[in-house]
């Protein structure tokens, strides 16, 4: 099934428990409440989007398409109803031909390259502006390279030197954790979860059901949105989900600033 792939490669983990952690510190240090950030969108079942304007929230487009429909999202705890979905016309859905093959043999060569040509981002109008939280602002500058961000998700949770199962819960607590941009291009922001010598206090990656959530960059006092978890990169050597090593790339919202604004302004445009 195609939300297999979803579930495993692209929920931003193997593809984005909740953030995978460092084995050698405590996990209650990566945990924060829902109001660390109340822009946070929740996704129906798993994973999330960002709200950016009051009635507009935006997310990875593997996120949604899995799903017949997207009826509600809810944000700072309250249902909120969806008026439609808008896909990026560049969005590429892996065939499940092509699914089949890499699960077989484990080659995921052309799997990742069809990954990383497409435009994984979507977004959301919602029926009715909200009034009870702002709308998180977007970075619009494009020097994230070298840059610490901040990731935050409920997807699944494990740390990196066991990783975690396929099957854990993709729908756990809100937690955070911090890594930094090694490499930062086009439509991708991309970061290593290394190993505790040579990593942050807090480091961490995605995990499966983390898809959507936000990667915050600090200006000043204030957290831009500087991107969206959406996969990673499955290694060739170790099957398992969540290890030191595994590198994430996530969607760059510079990138996809004039179709953001087009479409929230109903001026769509052909490219983003």
């Amino acid at each position: 099934m195609f939300r297999l792939l979803l579930l495993a490669l692209l929920a931003v983990s193997f593809s984005a428990s909740a953030i995978v952690i460092r084995d050698d510190v405590d996990d209650s240090k990566y945990r924060v409440p829902a109001s660390e950030f109340p822009a946070l969108a929740d996704l129906p079942g798993e994973g999330h989007g960002v709200l950016i304007a009051p009635r507009w929230v935006v997310t990875a487009a593997h996120a949604v398409t899995w799903q017949s429909q997207i009826r509600q999202v809810t944000i700072n705890g309250i249902p909120r109803d969806v008026e439609r979905l808008v896909i990026h016309p560049g969005y590429k859905k892996p065939p499940q031909k092509l699914l089949d093959q890499a699960l077989a043999t484990w080659d995921w060569t052309l799997f990742r390259v069809l990954l990383s040509s497409s435009d994984d981002i979507a977004l959301l109008e919602l029926a009715h502006p909200i009034t009870d939280v702002a709308p998180a602002a977007i970075n619009e500058g494009d020097d994230e390279f070298g840059q610490v961000v901040r990731i935050m998700g409920k997807g699944a949770t494990g740390n990196g030197a066991t990783g975690y199962e396929f099957s854990d819960s993709h729908r756990a607590e809100l937690r955070h954790a911090y890594n930094k941009i090694t490499s930062a291009d086009g439509r991708w922001l991309c970061y290593i979860f290394d190993k505790p010598s040579d990593a942050l206090p807090l480091e961490g990656g995605s995990g499966s059901g983390d898809s959507g959530g936000p990667i915050l960059i600090q200006t000043g006092k204030d957290w831009l949105l500087a991107g969206l978890t959406s996969w990673s990169d499955p290694q060739s050597a170790i099957r398992t989900p969540g290890r030191y090593g595994q590198i994430s790339c996530n969607i760059r919202l510079s990138h996809y600033n004039d179709w953001i604004e087009s479409i929230i302004s109903g001026q769509p445009q052909a490219g983003g």
